[in-house]
């Protein structure tokens, strides 16, 4: 069976690495320069989404506007997803190397714009700006790699690059309360432009054009419908529980908007020439089971990693600086973890065991969590975090190395686009579920009072011993059960990652064929 435009259904043979076109050869490509500035520009991206939240009191005491606060965050997280998987499908039509450039310029733009804004309502359209940008980076860095890395070599680069992420999850908040106190908030935003010029000047002379040899037609009605039902989903995640109740006319009207634009969706791409996301990918055994692991995973990592600060500095007392210190074994864990299935995919050209040894490990490291109390001592906290972070990072980078490895060349971007949404839908839709769940047990714990997940040691401080004993175990008591679910998605990911097939990878000679 193949599809209208993409070729060979995924996961056939007709997928396999010996059907593929011919390989250029390797010195097209200045491979250290390309994934040194794909890898700034990421970082950059990444950064975006957790510098700014150390710096929103000083941004809205400058600016005011304290009503529209959360939207400082949540129009970059919008954008960003509904952006990424356009860039994908773009990125196989017209090259990666225009869509490298488009998704910088509006980054650097929406960044120039932020570091200039007097009032809350340019900063949040700033953001948007930004996001639409940052959205691109994600997934046509994952995307370059694909095209100048050969299929063995790429695990330790996305490896790599899921330790960015990582990282900056935790150094985000840390460097944006340093600059704010050396210099000014604005100087967050503005650090960008300088950085992503040379990173994409670097990219430019590393990275050499190909002409699109063929005229397509964009899915622009698939591209809208797709757009809508991520927007849907993400302001229901980003925005319920704060902005609006969880039972509330605006979350169902959300989830209604949802669901009919993922149905209009399904019937517009059975109908366009040249889908946005082709649905016969979904029936390849590879793409469908790396989207789902990717769901799982990104739901696991951001659902479990985002409490952990919250345990750290409420119920143990630590500043906000020690709690991002004490989250780095889980980084270690990560680079740990990528360092070896890459060596693994590159030894041997296979992956299937390493997401089934992943989810394996992250169920067990998930159940430790579980134990964690106010007096578990940093050494033993610091060893689980080495293990749930060595469970991911058996998976992170043999998913998008499977995917692109099983579909169609033509369609390489598109498929590295979603495995990037589905992980950013799942990790949506986990914080938002697990804080529910989280807050109601708290309020039910204080009868019916809420905690300020924001309180930190100098409010603690101020407290009598008896009531930061009191809440020190509240918190913990709410938070544990948010990881006997991460146990359970990861148990599940096993049974998906038994279903896994697994397509040899390719040569190890020389990268592939660039997009035309």
């Amino acid at each position: 069976m193949t599809s209208p435009v993409s070729g060979p259904v995924p996961g056939t043979p007709a997928d396999s690495a010996a059907h593929r076109p011919p390989e250029p050869p390797a010195h097209e490509y200045n491979v250290g320069l390309v994934i040194g500035s794909v890898a700034t520009l990421l970082l950059l991206a990444a950064l975006d989404q957790t510098i700014v939240s150390t710096a929103l009191p000083t941004i809205v005491s400058d600016l005011g506007g304290l009503e529209h606060l959360s939207w400082v965050v949540t129009a970059y997280i919008l954008a960003s997803t509904v952006a990424a998987p356009l860039y994908g499908k773009l990125g196989d039509l017209y090259g990666r190397r225009l869509m490298v450039f488009v998704s910088v310029g509006l980054f650097l733009l929406g960044s120039l714009l932020c570091g200039i804004s007097q009032d809350m309502v340019t900063l949040i359209v700033a953001r948007a700006v930004q996001g639409l940008g940052g959205g691109g980076l994600f997934v046509l860095a994952l995307s370059v790699v694909g095209d100048v890395i050969p299929p063995k070599e790429r695990g330790k680069i996305q490896g790599m690059f899921a330790a960015v992420f990582s990282i900056s999850s935790m150094i985000g908040p840390l460097l944006g309360g340093w600059i704010v106190e050396q210099f000014s908030w604005h100087w967050i935003f503005l650090v960008n432009v300088p950085l992503g010029i040379l990173a994409v000047l670097g990219f430019a002379v590393s990275f050499p054009a190909h002409t699109a040899t063929h005229k397509h037609k964009i899915d622009w009605s698939g591209a809208a419908a797709l757009s809508v039902a991520l927007a849907s989903i993400t302001l229901f995640t980003a925005l319920g529980g704060h902005s609006f109740a969880w039972v509330s006319v605006q979350s169902a009207a959300l989830l209604a908007l949802f669901v009919a634009s993922v149905f209009a969706f399904i019937v517009i791409e059975r109908q366009a020439a040249e889908p946005i996301l082709p649905l016969d990918l979904f029936q390849g055994n590879v793409f469908r089971n790396t989207s789902l692991l990717s769901f799982l995973t990104g739901a696991a990592m951001l659902g479990a990693v985002t409490f952990l600060p919250l345990y750290l500095q409420v119920a143990r007392g630590v500043t906000p600086m020690m709690s991002g210190l004490l989250l780095a074994p889980m980084t270690i864990g990560i680079i740990a973890a990528t360092t070896v299935a890459g060596r693994y995919m590159r030894a041997t050209g296979r992956y299937r065991i390493l997401p089934l040894a992943g989810m394996g490990l992250l169920v067990a490291a998930a159940l430790l969590l579980t134990r964690i109390a106010v007096d578990t001592s940093t050494l033993v906290f610091s060893a689980m975090l080495v293990l749930f972070g060595f469970a991911l990072g058996l998976c992170f980078p043999v998913l998008t190395t499977a995917a692109q490895n099983a579909v169609p060349r033509r369609v390489l971007g598109t498929a590295t686009a979603a495995g990037v949404m589905f992980r950013q839908i799942g990790g949506s839709i986990a914080v938002a579920l697990f804080g529910a769940l989280m807050t109601a047990r708290l309020a039910s714990s204080f009868g019916g009072l809420t905690v300020n997940p924001e309180m930190g040691p100098q409010q603690l401080a101020q407290l009598p011993p008896e009531a930061r004993a009191a809440i020190a175990t509240h918190v913990v008591d709410a938070i544990a059960p948010i990881y006997w679910i991460v146990a359970g998605l990861a148990l599940v990911g096993v049974l998906f990652a038994l279903a896994l097939k697994e397509v040899p990878l390719g040569r190890n000679d020389a990268p592939p064929a660039p997009v035309e």
